[in-house]
């Protein structure tokens, strides 16, 4: 090796060095715990406990604490086994099938902009391959809680209310669980707190053009990007739960009033956030420059408004559980 290739090597593993110090890099496993388990076909390592899987348990677990509670505050229309039954199995399945079809449908295509799943339709199923959307999400627990409402007789705007009092608290665990996991990073940026995603793509050209010091750090890959996955879990999660929950004495005796200012705040907190996200990479930017994500967002945003409008307008119900069928029968014998 002649002096001249040496000194360049040196230099680049100099500048390598110091902008890696510069940003941590994400070196953290999607897995919580592994159970033992025999090696069968595709189960090779022990089953996965992940922490995407333990965020939807917290948060269905957290949604069922703070309705029992209500309910026993005697400030909603269902008793504790009302409660249960809601979350599971209405709001687990709303949940889960929806977002797994709102992924499908909203954002899994391929480079010609047409739905995957038209090739491989047993996909659709795969959730274990990843892939959920939280706007489809939504779009099931509303399917969800209207088929929940005409069973047990309760107004449906009543339910959505109590389902978007505590959906922020799945949100925020779900957005940490991608971040943990490494996934829907944010666009690219030499701000101080950003993080190295291993698995992330290049940027576009002109970030590598007006970022010539992190030269080396983009030839292994590494790409400096906003952590946009902990933007979501405070914006989307945490502060709309707070402002939800700090209101809801006022707005849960006029149905609709806080799924209404949860789509508008939802919304406009996601439309936000998005421009610190990476769009997908099938999807890249839409008109006006905007994400599929703001695109969908600039709905509810319209609908929350509304919607929340009108419930204000209406006027205030004392809501209360059923009485216990025990008690009940129990006074109507003496």
């Amino acid at each position: 090796m002649t002096l001249a290739a040496l000194l360049q090597e040196t230099a680049a593993a100099a500048d390598t060095a110091v902008a890696s110090a510069q940003f941590w890099q994400h070196d953290l496993s999607p897995d919580l715990v592994r159970i033992p388990f025999p090696k069968i076909g595709a189960i090779q390592d022990g089953i996965p406990i992940r922490f995407y899987s333990l965020a939807y348990l917290l948060g269905l677990l957290a949604a069922w604490w703070l309705l029992r509670r209500l309910s026993r505050q005697r400030r909603i229309a269902l008793d504790e086994t009302g409660v249960a039954d809601l979350i599971i199995p209405y709001a687990l399945l709303g949940v889960m099938l929806g977002g797994r079809l709102g992924y499908v449908l909203f954002y899994d295509v391929d480079a010609d902009g047409r739905w995957a799943w038209l090739r491989a339709p047993w996909k659709v199923v795969q959730i274990w391959e990843g892939g959920m959307a939280s706007h489809g999400g939504i779009l099931g627990v509303l399917v969800a809680m209207a088929w929940f409402a005409r069973r047990r007789g309760v107004r449906l705007a009543h339910l959505l209310d109590l389902c978007c009092l505590t959906a922020p608290i799945g949100l925020c665990l779900g957005r940490i669980a991608n971040f943990i996991n490494g996934e829907l990073w944010g666009r690219a940026t030499t701000v101080s707190w950003a993080v190295l995603f291993p698995r992330t793509s290049l940027p576009d050209a002109e970030f590598v053009q007006a970022h010539p010091e992190l030269h080396a750090l983009l030839q292994q890959g590494l790409v400096p990007r906003h952590p946009s996955q902990l933007y979501e879990a405070l914006g989307e999660g945490l502060l709309l739960f707070l402002l939800l929950f700090g209101c809801h004495r006022r707005l849960l005796p006029r149905a609709g009033a806080t799924s209404g200012l949860f789509l508008l705040v939802y919304g406009v907190a996601r439309m936000v956030c998005e421009l610190f996200r990476e769009p997908d990479a099938q999807l890249g930017y839409g008109w006006l420059g905007m994400t599929r994500g703001q695109w969908l967002s600039v709905g509810m945003v319209a609908a929350g408004a509304i919607w929340s409008m009108r419930a204000l307008r209406g006027a205030a119900v004392a809501w209360t559980p059923p009485p216990d069928p025990a008690t009940a029968t129990k006074e109507s014998t003496q």
